[in-house]
């Protein structure tokens, strides 16, 4: 079988020198190569619905701008119309792809356009682009901004299609270059556009395909949802002095974060865990009852910060504080906030209200790192407050896909997948921090038995206070479906 993907693709990368009749065989081929037939309304038809061929009517010299692609069925079969499109302007030095609304508005695609999913996986989209080394690629931030034109930045470097963004700059949101010359990239990034709309469209992929197509979705998916490794955060820790790592639960933070007291410190540092009841004593210094003699007297301690900082009197070390958001910040800091400032130039002191060791100054060493970690999920505690937020860098870890595909099993890897795409599909901005993390998949030696006894017991009950809270909105309905899926899943073996 041919490969139709890639006969659109070197059609479209050939930019001006293709023919209408040879780009409309080439959008004809994708369905019964590489979709289903049934996903193409009319296919029979002289003008299907679905394509827009105006390929060999325009130039540079014209008002007509040449242009093919595919719309929404349901606009009428010639003229102006609305939703979303996936459309590509072809000039003698290749073609720009794009997504796009029509000329007539949102209409019939308000569902597509207005859902975070298809923001999201737009923003992704361009990130996937640019990794992939396709120097010109934008996304506008909300696709629905039509009348907004594309930035000046973007267009100065795309000159040859000026006409195009004459007529079409207020419409356009998401836009690249099919190189010419470069079939392998020019069949990355029309597979990049088309699979993305095949997707939001609901077409049906074809079994030889699937595979293809599912990673790429899975890869926008990861996109969204990257996370920094191991030596990304301590560079950071070395520049920036503190660091926070905050993020869902289960994505690993702490598991992390003592990974890096043993790789990067040689275990040279401290842990502790703050929590409600967590006091200023506790941490920098206070006094303690010590009976002597069969005498009550109080002597001065040092808290954490202290401990740490003594570990760092002569070689590196790191005060790891465990869910530093559960704590009050501003009690438990007091005057110590004044010491957290990585560039402050030269090394600041406070006056202690106790003595310790003899004097009352403290000064941070500076080889003492602080890493901590958040909770974003934990709707039980306050935000950290911008005084104190200012003096930490922070880094968000969220579910990784490529741990859940190396230490889960297949079933663990679509229940993953089929969770995040909900949350990204639907969920709110704020409602991400609750997706759950990648730690409740994964299972010793691929172990069927220990992934179902995690699902059953460990991400169920948390799905079902997200369900309970109405945590998740809207979206709370297409939650509930996941959730059977991953209970039918825990509960295979029982049924068997």
């Amino acid at each position: 079988m041919s490969d139709a993907l890639q006969i659109l693709a070197d059609a479209i990368a050939a930019g001006a020198a293709t023919s209408d009749t040879t780009m409309l065989a080439a959008m004809r081929g994708l369905f019964g190569e590489r979709f289903h037939k049934r996903s193409a309304p009319h296919l029979d038809h002289e003008k299907p619905p679905f394509i827009r061929n105006a390929y060999g009517k325009g130039g540079s010299e014209t008002e007509h701008v040449a242009y093919a692609g595919f719309i929404n069925p349901d606009n009428p079969p010639s003229g102006p119309y609305g939703g979303t499109s996936l459309v590509w302007f072809p000039r003698d030095e290749g073609c720009l792809i794009d997504f796009g609304v029509g000329t007539r508005g949102l209409s019939p695609d308000e569902g597509i356009l207005t859902r975070p999913g298809h923001r999201r996986r737009i923003a992704s989209l361009r990130r996937y682009l640019v990794s992939k080394g396709i120097p010109t690629a934008w996304a506008r931030q909300d696709p629905t901004s039509i009348g907004v034109p594309v930035p000046d930045l973007i267009t100065k470097q795309l000159p040859a299609w000026e006409p195009v963004f004459k007529r079409y700059s207020n419409e356009l949101y998401c836009l690249a270059v099919v190189p010419n010359g470069d079939p392998a990239k020019a069949r990355v990034v029309v597979q990049a556009f088309l699979d993305l709309y095949a997707y939001e469209r609901g077409w049906e992929v074809l079994k030889s395909a699937q595979d293809e197509f599912r990673t790429f979705i899975a890869s926008l998916n990861a996109m969204w949802l990257s996370t920094p490794c191991v030596d990304e955060i301590i560079h950071l820790l070395e520049r920036r002095r503190f660091v926070v790592l905050e993020g869902p639960p289960g994505t690993g933070k702490s598991r992390v974060a003592e990974q890096i007291l043993r790789q990067a410190y040689d275990g040279n540092g401290l842990i502790t865990q703050f929590h409600p009841s967590t006091t200023y004593e506790d941490f920098v210094a206070g006094l303690s009852p010590d009976v002597t003699n069969a005498n009550l007297r109080f002597a001065s301690r040092k808290g954490h910060l202290l401990e740490a900082a003594a570990k760092a009197a002569d070689r590196p070390a790191l005060l790891l504080v465990d869910e530093i958001n559960r704590a009050d910040l501003g009690r438990v800091l007091g005057e110590a906030i004044y010491l957290f400032e990585a560039e402050s130039g030269s090394p600041r002191s406070i006056r202690l209200p106790h003595a310790i060791d003899g004097t009352q100054s403290f000064t941070l060493p500076s080889n003492l790192r602080v890493l901590a970690t958040m909770n974003t999920a934990d709707r039980s505690v306050a935000r950290m407050d911008l005084a104190i937020r200012r003096r930490f860098a922070f880094i968000t870890m969220m579910p990784d896909r490529t741990v859940v595909q190396a230490h889960s099993t297949p079933t663990g890897l679509i229940l993953f997948d089929a969770l995040c795409d909900v949350f990204l599909e639907f969920a709110p901005d704020d409602a991400l921090a609750l997706l759950p993390g990648h730690s409740y998949f994964i299972v010793p030696s691929g172990d069927e038995s220990s992934l179902r006894s995690r699902l059953r017991y460990e991400l169920l009950p948390l799905i079902d206070d997200y369900i309970r809270e109405g945590y998740l909105g809207p979206a709370t309905g297409s939650l509930h479906a996941v959730r059977n899926r991953i209970a039918d899943a825990a509960n295979a073996a029982a049924d068997s």
